[in-house]
């Protein structure tokens, strides 16, 4: 048995070499499963990247509505959906989302 392991040692710590490689390859903190997790996760950040992005444009135009140049139909919009306040003879309906 010991002669069978001396003549093929280069063969069996290639083999191992060859596992542990491939091992530390696909799993580990840099290994390849590693590696689409965070993709995935950069990909979510991305999409919240643009996401917060859009609100903070949103955002922004609304109060340069209210700042610049005062829009006065902005500042009517805003009476009427905060407040409830209609014109005279104006009847207003609320609608209740109904949510399950």
């Amino acid at each position: 048995m010991l002669q069978l392991i001396k003549k093929n040692y280069f063969l069996l710590i290639s083999v191992f070499l060859i596992f542990y490689f491939v091992f530390n390859l696909v799993s580990g903190e840099r290994g390849l499963f590693s590696y689409i997790d965070k993709k995935v996760i950069l990909s979510d950040l991305k999409n919240e990247e643009l996401s917060l992005a859009k609100k903070i444009e949103d955002i922004d135009h609304k109060n340069s509505l209210l700042s610049d140049n005062l829009d006065l139909d902005f500042i009517e919009t805003l009476i009427r959906e905060r407040f409830l306040f209609g014109k005279e003879d104006e009847t207003i309906y609320i609608i209740k989302k109904n949510e399950n």
